[in-house]
């Protein structure tokens, strides 16, 4: 677990994200770069999602915006860009779709499972843990990425040291995240602060707000980054969260498909030439992990 520890310390973002919808433009200075190979003649037999897609001739993909180094939007240039960003465009290509044919749209953590149900959605990459709760909703594929559940701390807090010493302290996470389900249930602290996105929990903890922010420690190391002299990631982490694709349920096609394209990129090196673009500027090395199919 301490592998992600570091992550994305070296990953660097702009300004605040904005929320909505948005249009993959050209990579920028802060992308990776990375462009996927575009298959042809793609068929999905009995998806009715992707018979959806090929109907529209464009792709609708869930993601977070407000993440550095996993899913980021530039306020200036609009442009995303991180590891999720990135696995999302090798998805599109797989599928027979270019980044200029994809459509992000920003769904925040407590909206994950209505976003895909009602079709909102084609398919969702955004730090979104693989749980049997969130199976009875929705369908996933991977995982494509294993992280761990860290702490954000103001920088000269020397007693918050671990989940152990979260008694009597207010902790702050988004809204539905699995990071404040676990706080909840093992009963860490009762002063708990929930908010739509990590962003407004940082703002919170940097004014004094609240004393920790919880979530995966490759999101929280983006945001130390950012802001080392205020900020610090303390302690181990405390869990392992597999990142998984969010499909809808009843759509086994399209899941598979998506499986099949994670494993190949895994194969050939493709997970690896985005890791090395973007959390791997860190210089903390990582092998995919296994694609465990159901």
């Amino acid at each position: 677990m301490k592998r992600t520890r570091m992550l994305v310390a070296a990953v660097l973002a702009g300004a605040l994200a904005l929320a909505g919808c948005g249009q993959q433009g050209s990579p920028g200075a802060q992308g990776s770069g990375y462009e996927p190979a575009v298959a042809e003649n793609v068929t999905v037999e009995g998806s009715p999602t992707f018979d959806k897609i090929q109907q529209r001739g464009r792709l609708i993909v869930g993601v977070k915006d407000d993440q550095p180094g996993m899913g980021f939007r530039d306020a200036t240039t609009g442009q995303f860009s991180g590891f999720d960003i990135d696995i999302a465009k090798m998805i599109a290509g797989g599928l027979g779709f270019s980044p200029d044919q994809i459509d992000y749209k920003v769904v925040p953590s407590a909206a994950r499972e209505d976003a895909i149900e009602r079709g909102e959605v084609d398919y969702y990459v955004g730090t979104y843990t693989i749980n049997d709760k969130r199976k009875e909703r929705v369908g996933f594929a991977g995982p494509y990425y294993i992280a761990g559940q860290g702490l954000l701390v103001r920088a000269d807090d020397n007693e918050i040291t671990g989940p152990q010493t979260l008694q009597g302290k207010t902790v702050c996470s988004a809204t539905g995240s699995t990071p404040i389900q676990r706080v909840r249930e093992q009963n860490l602290t009762d002063q708990i602060v929930e908010f739509q996105t990590y962003t407004q929990c940082v703002d919170q903890l940097i004014n004094g707000q609240v004393d920790a922010v919880t979530t995966d420690d490759a999101i929280l190391l983006g945001y130390a980054s950012q802001n080392p002299e205020q900020l610090k990631v303390t302690g181990e982490t405390f869990s392992e969260e597999p990142y998984g694709v969010g499909v809808p349920r009843d759509d086994a096609a399209f899941r598979n498909k998506i499986n099949d394209l994670l494993q190949a990129a895994a194969d050939d090196g493709t997970w690896k030439t985005i890791y090395d673009g973007t959390l791997g500027k860190s210089g903390t090395p990582a092998d995919p992990p296994q694609v465990e199919r159901y």
